[in-house]
């Protein structure tokens, strides 16, 4: 355990822990981890959910009535569901895209798996996302990456890697700009 607690920390890193403890107990990680990242999802696609979740207006038994009416709709059950609706019974709502952040690092983790957010101006083909994975796994000491590729023509050219809490910003507008600032300082 003492892996896992520096990986996560706060409240939502306590919270995260306690549910993966009790997913690996269960064996039910993977299901656990599929019903938080629908859940996860609602709350994407909903403006009105997450303002629900965040509002300290809404008394905890008004929470977990709605949530249930949700979670069920959503076809979420489970631990999953009883741990969403007890964060909501300890005031804790607010906080429950961190506790799913949290469950997910820790899960990955015990996978050893590494996530890596990945921007490039234009789209990568196959072969080049295959190269990238296997780059990131030798930066990583050998676990496996998955590998989110996303585009933004802004960049112009080059990409950007986040994997965890570092970044390698390659793209070629910032590096413009880096030329751009040096010659200002000059002249």
């Amino acid at each position: 355990m003492p892996k896992q607690e520096s990986l996560v920390s706060g409240m939502a890193g306590r919270y995260a822990q306690a549910l993966f403890a009790l997913a690996q107990d269960s064996g039910a990680t993977d299901e656990i981890a599929a019903d938080l990242a629908k859940f996860s999802g609602l709350l994407g696609e909903s403006e009105d959910l997450r303002r629900f979740v965040k509002s300290p207006v809404f008394s905890a038994e008004e929470q977990v009535k709605a949530l249930s009416a949700i979670l069920d709709k959503a076809g979420i059950a489970g631990a999953a569901a009883k741990f969403i609706k007890l964060t909501a019974v300890k005031r804790r709502l607010f906080a429950i895209e961190d506790m799913i952040r949290d469950f997910n690092i820790l899960n990955d983790s015990a996978k050893g798996l590494s996530r890596a957010i990945v921007t490039v101006a234009e789209p990568l083909n196959p072969d080049h996302v295959e190269a990238l994975k296997a780059a990131l796994a030798n930066v990583t000491g050998g676990k496996s990456v998955e590998v989110d590729v996303k585009l933004d023509p802004s960049i112009i050219g080059g990409l950007i890697v986040q994997l965890g809490s570092r970044m390698i910003d390659g793209s070629l507008k910032t590096k413009l700009n880096s030329i751009r600032t040096r010659m200002k300082e000059v002249g």
